[in-house]
Formats: C-alpha cells, sequence, structure tokens
C-alpha cells in the first residue's frame, strides 16, 4: 500500500501514474488541492480500470494538508501503508519567495510531520522528492527543501525501521 502526497501536482501525479504501474494493492492519494485531487483521481481510475482485475489497486483520495498530522496518522493508519512518496512541497521560486514564512512551513513542517508520522505508524520506506534547487540553495524554496532533506536524514539516524531516502528532481517531467 502506497501513500503519494501532493498527488495532484505536477511531481505528484507523475509518480501516481509511475506507482500504478507497479500494481500496488492500494493507493492512496494526498493533496489538499479538492480540484487537483480530483484530477489524478479520476485518472488513476480510468487507469486502474484498464488493469486486470486481479492487478486492480484500490485508489483513494484523502483531501487534507501534509500539516495536518492528524490527516497523515489517519492515511498511514487507516490504509496500513507500507511505502511513501513525498511530494507534498511548494516549489515555484518566485511565489515561495513572495510566500515564505507559507513555504517553509509547508515544505519543512510538512515534511517533519509525514516523517514522523511514519516513523510511528511502522511505515517501511520513505522517499522525499527534493529538488536540484537544494544544492547551495540561492533562495527560499531550496533552502526550505534543503532543511527538509536535514530534517529527513535526522530522523534516519533516529530509527533503522524505516527506510528514509531522497531524490533530486530537476526541471525533467514533459
Amino acid at each position: 500500500n502506497i501513500l503519494v502526497t501532493g498527488a495532484g501536482g505536477s511531481v505528484g501525479s507523475e509518480l501516481v501514474r509511475q506507482v500504478l504501474r507497479q500494481k500496488p494493492a492500494c493507493l492512496v492519494l494526498l493533496d489538499m488541492s479538492e480540484p487537483a485531487l480530483f484530477a489524478i483521481e479520476l485518472e488513476a481510475l480510468e487507469i486502474a480500470e484498464k488493469m486486470p482485475a486481479l492487478h486492480r489497486p484500490r485508489i483513494i483520495s484523502v483531501l487534507g494538508s501534509v500539516l495536518d498530522a492528524q490527516v497523515v496518522k489517519d492515511a498511514i493508519t487507516n490504509y496500513r501503508i507500507a511505502t511513501i512518496y513525498h511530494a507534498a512541497a511548494y516549489k515555484h521560486v518566485p511565489m515561495v519567495e513572495h510566500n515564505a514564512g507559507v513555504g517553509l512551513m509547508n515544505n519543512i513542517f510538512g515534511t517533519e510531520i509525514v516523517a514522523d508520522a511514519a516513523l510511528a505508524h511502522g511505515v517501511e520506506n520513505f522517499v522525499l522528492i527534493s529538488t536540484d534547487k537544494a544544492v547551495s540553495p540561492t533562495n527560499v524554496m531550496g533552502a526550505s527543501k534543503r532543511l527538509s532533506e536535514l530534517v529527513l536524514q535526522a530522523r534516519a539516524s533516529q530509527n533503522p525501521s524505516t527506510v528514509f531516502t531522497m531524490v533530486r528532481f530537476g526541471n525533467v517531467l514533459d
């Protein structure tokens, strides 16, 4: 059972498409944007409908924020999540520059909340989707993602039962 945070975003929605190809038992889509979540849910259901019944995953949509610890906990525990792809983040540099507090809160504390829930509830694998802008950051968005990486490294040193990994994406989609 797999959870994708930020499932309605550009990176999250592509992860949903890729994960579906791996035939999970259950795919949980978490996003705070109702229109984005609705769109990726429809697409995921359409993809799943074309799969043989034996390999057709349950698709569950959860409308909520990674900053809401209860929503995150419920998604993990209700669907017995084994792997989390954490793509939920504000990634547009100019937008985060003009809304630094919100960007920092969402990107850093959202990662911390999801990572802590993963640890607390026995998630096997946690993959942080970071950015190439986290390397020697020159803007708030890059710094927030670098700090998110440091949060993940700290959690990885605390508990070997959850495998924490991260990947840095650049502008590679489309």
